[in-house]
């Protein structure tokens, strides 16, 4: 099947393509779509040789599906035209995430609510992604209350830009900033803008789409988003209470036998999640997994994956996997 690819030169863009191949995803032909500045470029699939096209062109090539990562105006302005056209659109930006009549896809928790009319698809946001792909399996066994969850978060999230700065910064050459603040050697407390209630755009995203992805508005949320000098994958730590009392031991149980996550937990050995440890891996590691004594049915729980891969480029894969499996591309 044809598949076109928007954004296919950016970070993500260029992990979309490498999952696609990876995972043998049967693709007769790609259709390489970036910005003009890359027009008739080359990229290589699968030792194959691809020129890099318009939007346009790319809608008239009839492609099955279209994952975007191209950002949210790139989206917003194409999306609805590959849509019309009959191609299913798997977008990676917020564009789409919170409109109500746009589903926001994590396969594990919910692919099984989509069908054939859903012509653009939303991919959640990477911290969101690996946040709930580790507590929906603990909210379906015993109600999640509220969740207090801080990152630290990759400078991959931001792009090239941001890791060619910290790149510079640690060979001391000047060039230009993707942030406002060096990155190097420091934690940088903001994540996108600060909105009138100062939060972040981030740490709201967090808030609004966990609750749309577990399907349940009651859950108390609170986000803290930080970036950190690192690649290789965002970090959570996340305090979670539950309705009821449990045991450790129940949750772990619970986590290793849940599609998608590895539970790598052993203190005493010194065996926990790192940005090391999930870099260029699809599955959400889970650590440090411990009782609040400082409240009732609550626990802290470690959350690392990488950004890059289940946070954007294989979730977005695995929800055009599941469309392929259940017959919903126009063929």
């Amino acid at each position: 099947m044809k598949v076109a690819v928007v954004g296919a030169t950016g970070l993500v863009g260029t992990k979309i393509l490498e999952v696609l191949a990876e995972r043998n995803f049967p693709v007769t032909e790609i259709l390489p779509v970036a910005s003009e500045k890359s027009l008739g470029k080359k990229i290589i699939f699968k030792e194959k040789e691809y020129e890099i096209i318009s939007p346009q062109k790319a809608i008239d090539a009839h492609p099955q599906v279209a994952i975007f990562s191209a950002g949210g105006e790139t989206s917003k302005t194409w999306a609805p035209q590959f849509a019309a056209a009959g191609i299913t659109v798997i977008d990676n930006s917020s564009a789409w995430r919170m409109d109500p009549a746009i589903k926001l896809v994590v396969p594990e928790i919910n692919a099984f609510a989509l069908t054939q009319e859903d012509k653009i698809i939303a991919n959640p946001n990477c911290s969101t992604i690996q946040m709930v792909a580790a507590l929906f399996p603990l909210h379906q066994k015993n109600k999640i209350r509220r969740i207090v969850v801080s990152t630290y978060q990759s400078v991959t999230g931001t792009g090239k830009k941001a890791v060619d700065q910290m790149m510079n910064e640690r060979k001391n050459i000047a060039g230009e900033m993707a942030y406002a603040y060096p990155i190097d050697l420091n934690v940088i407390p903001q994540i996108d803008v600060f909105l009138d209630n100062d939060y972040t755009k981030e740490e709201m995203k967090m808030i609004n789409e966990t609750r749309k992805i577990m399907g349940d508005d009651s859950i108390n949320i609170t986000a803290t988003t930080v970036r950190i000098p690192v690649i290789g994958g965002h970090s959570e730590s996340v305090n979670v209470e539950f309705e009821n009392d449990f045991e450790v031991q129940e949750i772990k149980k619970i986590l290793a036998a849940s599609p998608g996550i590895i539970v790598l937990d052993d203190p005493g050995n010194l065996q926990y999640p790192m940005p090391l440890t999930a870099h260029n891996k699809d599955e959400v590691f889970v650590g440090r997994i411990r009782k609040d004594y400082s409240q009732p049915n609550t626990i802290n729980i470690w959350i690392v994956s990488d950004n890059l891969r289940k946070g954007a480029a294989t979730n977005a894969v695995q929800i055009a996997e599941y469309l392929l499996q259940h017959g919903m591309f126009g063929l």
